[in-house]
């Protein structure tokens, strides 16, 4: 796919896609597969000040809807999964 893949997926711009390739994730399934949990936690790992409203975003561009629209029991897992991830 072309290079603005990740520019197609909703909830995502400019920087957030900036902050994305320069972990190493350039396409929808590169970040399909880290999940929005590591890909978010490979973003705060390379400094940039990216708020929790990046793992919503990522977790809505996988299942194409708006992050304020997510399940609120899928933010908590998600916020789960972060507050073990951060433990390791």
């Amino acid at each position: 796919m072309t290079d603005n893949e990740l520019l197609s997926l909703r909830n995502l711009g400019k920087t957030s896609v900036q902050w994305l390739r320069a972990t190493g994730i350039h396409t929808t399934e590169e970040l399909r597969r880290r999940g929005p949990v590591a890909a978010y936690c490979a973003v705060r790992s390379r400094g940039f000040g990216a708020s929790r409203t990046l793992l919503f975003a990522i977790a809505g561009a996988l299942q194409d809807v708006h992050w304020n629209q997510l399940d609120p029991v899928y933010k908590q897992q998600l916020l789960q999964q972060l507050e073990e991830q951060q433990k390791q």
